[in-house]
């Protein structure tokens, strides 16, 4: 079967958007895999499916399918990616160019300010161990977490999908590639987690690096700097707004308060189009 696809990118977390076939196929997820692979595929960190809209008042539905052929419930830089797509092939008709997108984790408000910046909603963080899952007797700001040999600190929440966040003093130095696939698939996170490396610069200001599930560590995790600030915001060391310096490139991140939506900003582009035979 061929499939065309467009590649694209929010700061280097690049991925292909493609219209589900009308028969409902998909890959499975070893062709996932193969697709995904760098050298010998197209090479993306998720794959974008677009399908019907099944919910009133949204525009489309989306699936999102990782590297290695698992499919999550949300991704910040994707969701990006496809409002400029819809964007481009004149999708969005709203006056005020926004576009309500329905997913996994629920509907995604999104704005466009032009074909390559858009901004999202990412919805309320939820801060509900159970909303991720993870094991823990009750909620706290911060859970101690036994992991490779040692203790570390984590927050945890949810947007839409998990993660867990550590500070570090320097993002360069961080055991990324030991703590961020142990942290991942650690016993207390039965769904396994996204993992980030926060290092605050000031109030205004973060460093991130983050280790995606199912991906390993990318350039750019939209929903990993929404989750850094909501508990960088938590703990009472950020400001409403937060610029989130990523390998890729930067985000702006907006959440004013406690129990409020909180806005991703970023830029998106595309690389090519094209098609593959599966």
């Amino acid at each position: 079967m061929q499939l065309e696809f467009t590649k694209m990118h929010g700061l280097g977390n690049d991925f292909i958007v493609f219209d589900a076939p009308s028969d409902g196929w998909l890959p499975t997820a070893t062709q996932w895999r193969a697709l995904a692979a760098r050298h010998t595929g197209i090479g993306f960190d998720q794959a974008l499916v677009l399908e019907p809209a099944r919910r009133a008042g949204t525009d489309v539905y989306y699936r999102i399918f990782n590297a290695d052929g698992g499919e999550v419930e949300q991704c910040g830089n994707g969701v990006r990616c496809l409002a400029s797509f819809l964007h481009r092939r004149g999708n969005v008709t709203n006056s005020k160019g926004e576009i309500v997108l329905d997913s996994p984790a629920g509907p995604i408000h999104a704005r466009i300010h032009d074909a390559n910046l858009i901004s999202v909603d990412m919805g309320v963080p939820n801060f509900d161990p159970k909303s991720l899952p993870f094991e823990a007797s009750a909620e706290a700001h911060v859970y101690p977490l036994t992991v490779a040999g040692t203790e570390v600190e984590i927050g945890a929440v949810s947007m839409g999908n998990p993660h867990a966040v550590l500070t570090v003093t320097s993002v360069a130095s961080a055991p990324v590639d030991r703590l961020g696939p142990a942290i991942e698939r650690h016993p207390r996170f039965p769904k396994r987690v996204n993992v980030g490396f926060m290092e605050i610069i000031d109030r205004a200001r973060i460093r991130l690096r983050v280790f995606e599930r199912g991906v390993g560590e990318t350039l750019a995790c939209g929903t990993g700097a929404c989750a850094a600030v909501a508990i960088g915001r938590r703990h009472g060391r950020l400001d409403p707004t937060v610029e989130v310096e990523l390998p890729g490139g930067k985000l702006e991140i907006t959440f004013s308060a406690p129990g409020e939506h909180i806005w991703m900003k970023g830029p998106t582009a595309v690389s090519f189009t094209g098609r593959v035979e599966i």
